[in-house]
């Protein structure tokens, strides 16, 4: 029988690349992980890592031992979690994953409003893209994910609750403008992987965008825009986060992404993350992100 404690190691090796930084993220001693793994492999029979110069990598064995390693530690982790919250919310835990724009302008509302309420319960955050929160939440690393999508469509082995539409705004120096006012104007946008809908938008508006700067940075995008650099498109919680002085944020009509709270298995949540969820809602009613234009910064 694989040992939880050795499982643990090559999870963390796979994570965080090398036997000294796993040590430092598990509180052990480097000689101890390198004793657990040497045991690991004389469990399992099998050759995990091999020695790349003064480091080490995973086999493609020890790959697949750690991928399966990380799915156990998680539903271990759950589990413990869960049995603690069976006695009542006087202890527990909840580990969420979430896009930057919610953590910084949406999660900590919450967070307040669990620790008010629920002094107990242990909340831990990862700031993760939709894509890597989800595969953190099938994996067992997270027990709930705030993610975003740009249609109606959910993953099927997700629980999806959609919590708000958060509308898209055009920042321009000028209030009331439309993307077709700026066909010829140059543009600021993300990286390749994630500026599919912007540009989608545009060519719905009769043009294609002529981008000559790529940031995934709120202030740097906004400061571009107030030094007349540039136009860009922004979503109502990442103004929320910052809002630069001088720029303009225009609502656009039928633009937008829809924001969701994900779960995995089957229901009922575990009541730690039920006590989340239950944050999260109270945190939306006090903030409204939904609303067209979030207050300026003045206001």
């Amino acid at each position: 029988m694989l040992d939880i404690v050795r499982l643990r190691v090559i999870a963390a090796i796979a994570a965080h690349g090398s036997v000294t930084k796993a040590a430092k993220h598990l509180k052990y001693s480097q000689p101890a992980v390198s004793h657990h793994l040497a045991r690991l492999e004389a469990e399992t029979g099998a050759r995990l890592v091999q020695r790349i110069g003064r480091g080490i990598r995973l086999t493609p064995e020890g790959e697949h031992l750690a991928r399966r390693a990380a799915e156990i530690v998680g539903r271990v982790d759950t589990a413990a979690a869960e049995l603690s919250a069976m006695v009542g919310l006087r202890t527990g835990r909840v580990r969420v994953a979430g896009f930057q724009s919610a953590l910084a302008a949406l999660i900590p509302h919450a967070a307040a409003t669990l620790r008010r309420d629920h002094p107990g319960i242990e909340l831990h955050l990862a700031d993760a893209h939709p894509q890597v929160a989800l595969s953190l939440l099938r994996d067992g690393q997270v027990d709930a994910a705030v993610i975003f999508r740009y249609d109606d469509t959910t993953p099927d082995d997700i629980r999806a609750t959609h919590l708000f539409d958060d509308p898209m705004h055009l920042i321009s120096l000028q209030p009331g403008q439309t993307l077709r006012d700026h066909r010829d104007s140059a543009w600021i946008a993300g990286c390749e992987n994630c500026r599919r809908e912007f540009v989608e938008a545009c060519e719905g508006a009769g043009f294609t965008p002529h981008i000559v700067y790529t940031s995934d940075d709120v202030i740097v995008e906004q400061a571009l825009v107030a030094a007349g650099m540039g136009v860009t498109t922004m979503p109502g919680l990442s103004l929320r986060t910052h809002r630069a002085p001088g720029i303009e944020a225009t609502p656009l009509p039928d633009f937008r992404r829809r924001v969701y709270l994900a779960t995995y298995g089957d229901p009922p949540d575990p009541p730690a993350t039920t006590a989340f969820i239950t944050a999260l809602h109270d945190a939306i009613q006090q903030t409204r992100p939904g609303e067209p234009t979030p207050p300026s910064p003045s206001a």
